[in-house]
């Protein structure tokens, strides 16, 4: 029986409003959580289409998991389902970091939250692996684009910028299906983001809220990437934060489920209680909103063009490297000792075996992590 508009709309409210509450990590891990319940458990979309939206993300400022999640809700509901989707993925972790930055501000620190993660970590990298094995199955189509996933590895731990990674993988991909052919339109159009220099604001919410919709607005990349504009402007430029603050709102942003953006949250109540919490949680994601749905509809065209279709083959690609890549970093500060270990062999294999639900198994680290640490 066909499930009518209000149907899908719960339906994308109850499985984002999961995610945002277990999806720890970062937006390696939440795209693999993503992929397993949008693909995989409810088939809302085919693998290729998943990493057609993947790649569109890559190409958009703004937070990827995030941007991933709206498409995936605009894709499933439509408008509506756009804003429900990003909305719910984004609520619960809000509120979480919302509640952390009261009980630094009444007590002074953060509090103890090792065990929690210890356990966590390795379920991460478990749920990051089996994902990675399953879009790259669907991803690497031919030895020409295993060779620019390979190549954009290579790239990547050589320090090359993740944007023009994307952009070469896309232009080789798209050269070696026309191979010389002559007179094709461009495909892929980089706009680099503009840092805006301004001179030191008296602290105020709709300065703060224009600070937030300028990072939302011109950031590629990752949490770390997001760690330098918020220093050049709130420690540097502005002076409203010190380092030990801003160091702190940055592991908040890390330590908690959700899209690892909800760090301004965490700035937005230091500086200005509840209120000034959601005026800067409103200015850093709603350029989120406003590009996937200017990109939302150009990809169907995309999609349609052999040429733009081999770019974002190539795209595609090269961003299953820039997410194994990560997952190879993370690995290094997550599997610190032989439990730790353990934790993550066993959950993959739970994983590959049985096809668990991976936010039980995020769950169970959660608990084995705070008995081994209590």
């Amino acid at each position: 029986m066909p499930i009518g508009a209000d149907g899908r709309l719960s339906e994308l409210a109850q499985v984002f409003l999961k995610l945002g509450t277990t999806a720890f990590g970062g937006p390696a891990a939440h795209i693999a959580m993503m992929e397993e319940e949008v693909v995989v458990r409810r088939q809302w979309l085919t693998r290729e289409d998943f990493l057609d939206y993947l790649g569109a993300t890559n190409l958009i400022p703004g937070p990827n998991s995030t941007e991933l999640a709206i498409h995936v809700g605009q894709a499933r509901a439509g408008w509506p389902g756009l804003l429900v989707a990003g909305a719910c993925f984004i609520l619960p972790a809000a509120l979480i970091v919302g509640a952390l930055g009261w009980a630094y501000v009444r007590y002074g620190s953060l509090p103890a939250v090792e065990g929690l993660l210890y356990g966590i970590k390795p379920v991460v990298i478990a749920i990051v692996l089996q994902a990675l094995l399953r879009l790259t199955h669907s991803a690497v189509k031919s030895w020409q684009l295993a060779l620019i996933g390979l190549a954009a590895v290579a790239a990547v731990l050589s320090g090359v910028n993740d944007l023009l990674v994307l952009a070469l993988a896309a232009a080789i991909a798209r050269l070696a299906l026309v191979k010389g052919r002559r007179g094709e339109g461009t495909v892929l159009a980089v706009v680099p983001g503009l840092a805006a220099a301004a001179a030191p604001l008296t602290f105020g919410l709709w300065p703060l809220f224009l600070v937030f919709l300028k990072i939302g607005s011109v950031l590629f990349g990752s949490g770390y990437v997001l760690l330098a504009f918020l220093r050049a402007d709130f420690v540097e430029r502005l002076g409203w934060l010190t380092e030990r603050q801003l160091l702190d709102a940055i592991a908040v942003g890390q330590m908690t489920p959700g899209p690892v953006f909800t760090t301004a949250t965490f700035v937005g109540y230091l500086l200005g209680g509840g209120t000034g919490a959601v005026v800067a949680t409103a200015g850093i994601f709603l350029p989120a909103f406003f590009f996937v749905a200017l990109s939302a509809r150009i990809l169907p065209r995309l999609q349609g063009s052999a040429v733009a279709r081999a770019a974002l083959d190539g795209i595609n690609v090269a961003s299953l490297a820039l997410m194994a890549v990560v997952t190879w970093q993370l690995s290094m500060a997550a599997l610190v000792d032989w439990p730790t270990r353990i934790i993550a062999i066993a959950s993959a294999v739970i994983l590959l075996r049985f096809r668990l639900n991976s936010a039980w198994l995020v769950l169970a680290g959660a608990g084995i992590g705070l008995v081994a640490h209590g």
